[in-house]
């Protein structure tokens, strides 16, 4: 297994509808990208200090796999759409389980 996980900072100005529709969005990649096996999304707790805003943790079969993901249309229309301008940071990371 594949793992990508991402932790975004949304700016101090970015609205709920806003941080609702980047959820929304990406809640839809797993039907659109048949290559996702695992996917979760989730806003911030709020139980610690100086935490990033939301993150995603996503499962792929391979690192080929999670390419397709990067790189597909329905991912790069969400990133532009609704995170780009809302985005203060961004941390990420991939692993191999």
């Amino acid at each position: 297994m594949f793992r990508h996980v991402v932790l975004l900072q949304w700016t101090e100005d970015a609205t709920e509808e806003q941080r609702a529709e980047v959820a929304r969005r990406l809640s839809g990649l797993p039907d659109a990208i048949p290559e996702v096996r695992s996917y979760q999304i989730g806003h911030d707790a709020g139980v610690n200090e100086d935490n990033y805003s939301f993150a995603v943790v996503a499962g792929f079969d391979s690192p080929e796999d999670y390419v397709v993901y990067r790189d597909h249309p329905a991912h790069l229309a969400v990133i532009e759409e609704c995170i780009a301008p809302i985005l203060a940071d961004r941390a990420a990371v991939q692993y191999v389980l």
